[in-house]
């Protein structure tokens, strides 16, 4: 098998872990000139771009993706906590940090248990990790349970326009995906502030408490993101799970007769097979970061599974290990822009596991053998087949 074009490539590969080993001893941090950007892949040099202060989330003359311009998914974009930097984007990141922290692991995980319960029919489990997380956070959030289909697929919708290399003509499905989001969260949010209940409503008052100004913007603005956050990377996540468990028996053996390790098991998933491959960061201004010197405008890719199985920072790292000790990955980042979601994460993808583990995982097993990864230029997230009408029916 040849390996790997570039690092981009590496994250729909069938087997990038090579290609990355060798980065990590060979080349930890240099210049790519056919991709025209930094590329970090050792974990000292991952951790230094991303916690450097010259370092953006975006690239400071460009806040909103330029294909967005002038649409409805631009107005989300440029409120987006996760997607900028500056003071604005500091407190909404702080409300937003604040909500989360009211989400307690313990009650995502059974909203989540419940859910899986009525999504994973043998006809549709194949599309339960990209179902679950809107489901789960849809409920969380206080939307009514009728509408998250719908959510499902407008967030799907909205992804697509944001991702990295997406078409152009994704754009169109979106504005009115966008449209739809906007309206659903603004109801829902007057039917909370006017009840003084809800998850939108406390958001809008740590918003205010913040003193954001257009604290209802801010907050359908960071809601929405919040599922677009959780769609792919926690999508990720559980298919990948699902995927190490149904190709190890063994392995699930062990899990169905001691549950308790499943946060070990989601913390050994994030590490060897990274559902965020890589992501970007962008200087502000010049600097030296982990000794190579860097000029303001440059791009680096941050190669976040790399670091994940560098020797320096796990032993034996291509070797998945349920029991092992102090993991350190850098799943979810580090620095200013870490996800601040990686609790709820892993706690949506338990909750799913609690619920399948005790079933035959039949539908699941066929849909794994024949999973392909979706397209992406930074995640690697397993599409599982869907079954033939005769398996379902089974």
């Amino acid at each position: 098998m040849p390996p790997p074009l570039d690092p981009v490539a590496a994250a729909t590969h069938p087997d990038p872990y090579p290609f990355y080993a060798d980065l990590v001893s060979q080349r930890p941090l240099y210049w790519d000139d056919s991709l025209r950007l930094w590329v970090a892949s050792s974990a000292e040099a991952v951790q230094a771009v991303l916690t450097h202060p010259s370092c953006r989330v975006r690239p400071p003359s460009e806040p909103v993706p330029r294909p967005l311009r002038g649409s409805p998914p631009s107005e989300v974009f440029r409120l987006l906590a996760r997607m900028n930097d500056g003071p604005f984007h500091a407190l909404a990141r702080r409300a937003l940090v604040g909500l989360l922290a009211t989400f307690d692991s313990p009650r995502v995980v059974e909203v989540s248990r419940r859910w899986t319960l009525r999504l994973a029919l043998p006809e549709s489990a194949h599309s339960l990790p990209f179902l679950l997380p809107v489901h789960v956070l849809g409920e969380l959030l206080g939307l009514p349970s009728e509408s998250l289909p719908r959510v499902a697929s407008w967030t799907r919708d909205f992804v697509r326009c944001i991702a990295p290399g997406a078409h152009p003509d994704s754009l169109t499905a979106a504005v009115e995906a966008t449209r739809s989001l906007c309206s659903l969260f603004r109801s829902s949010l007057e039917a909370q502030c006017s009840s003084g209940d809800g998850a939108l409503a406390l958001l809008v008052r740590e918003s205010m408490a913040l003193g954001l100004q257009d604290s209802s913007d801010v907050v359908v603005a960071n809601a929405i993101g919040l599922l677009l956050q959780a769609n792919d990377a926690t999508a990720g996540l559980l298919g990948q799970a699902l995927r190490v468990l149904l190709l190890d028996f063994s392995l699930l053996t062990e899990l169905r007769v001691e549950v308790s390790l499943l946060p070990s098991f989601l913390d050994e998933v994030l590490r060897f097979e990274s559902p965020v491959q890589n992501t970007r960061r962008f200087l502000a201004t010049d600097a030296v970061i982990a000794g190579q010197s860097m000029a303001s405008g440059d791009a680096a890719l941050v190669v976040l599974a790399a670091a994940n199985r560098d020797p320096s920072l796990h032993l034996e790292p291509w070797r998945f290990d349920l029991h092992r000790t102090q993991p350190r990955g850098l799943a979810f980042g580090a620095g200013a822009h870490a996800c601040p979601g990686a609790a709820l994460a892993k706690a949506i993808s338990q909750g799913a596991l609690l619920a399948l583990l005790p079933t035959d995982l039949r539908s699941l097993r066929s849909a794994c053998l024949g999973a392909s990864w979706m397209p992406s230029l930074n995640a690697r997230v397993p599409v599982f087949s869907a079954p033939s009408s005769l398996e379902a029916h089974s």
